[in-house]
C-alpha cells in the first residue's frame, strides 16, 4: 500500500514536524514498507486467537490513588511565562472545528 509524498507532509503538519524533500521522500519509503507488512498481518487467521491487551499474563497492581505534594512547585511555576491559579497557561494547539 503506497503512501503519497503528498500524505506524508500532511501528516508532519499535523505532527507540527518538518522534513526536507529528501527526508520526505525517505519517510514515504518507509511508510509505504509498514503500511504493506499490516496488510500482510491482516491475511492472518486470528479465529482462534483470544483477544489480549499485553502479550504478557501480568497481574495489574492496583493502588489507592494519594494526593502529594510536588516539593519543587514553585520553582518550576517560577520559570513558567505565564500563569493562571497556580497552572502553567499555555497556547492553543487545537483549532476548533
Amino acid at each position: 500500500m503506497a503512501i503519497s509524498l503528498e500524505e506524508v507532509y500532511k501528516i508532519a503538519h499535523l505532527c507540527r514536524l518538518e522534513f526536507t524533500e529528501e527526508e520526505a521522500k525517505v519517510l514515504t519509503e518507509e511508510l509505504s514498507k509498514i503500511l504493506d507488512y499490516f496488510k500482510k498481518l491482516q491475511t492472518l487467521n486470528t479465529e482462534n486467537v483470544k483477544p489480549t491487551f499485553h502479550a504478557l499474563k501480568i497481574k495489574t497492581p492496583f493502588r489507592e490513588d494519594k494526593v502529594k505534594e510536588f516539593p519543587y512547585i514553585e520553582d518550576i511555576l517560577k520559570n513558567a511565562p505565564q500563569l493562571c491559579e497556580r497552572m502553567i497557561v499555555v497556547p492553543k494547539v487545537v483549532k476548533a472545528p
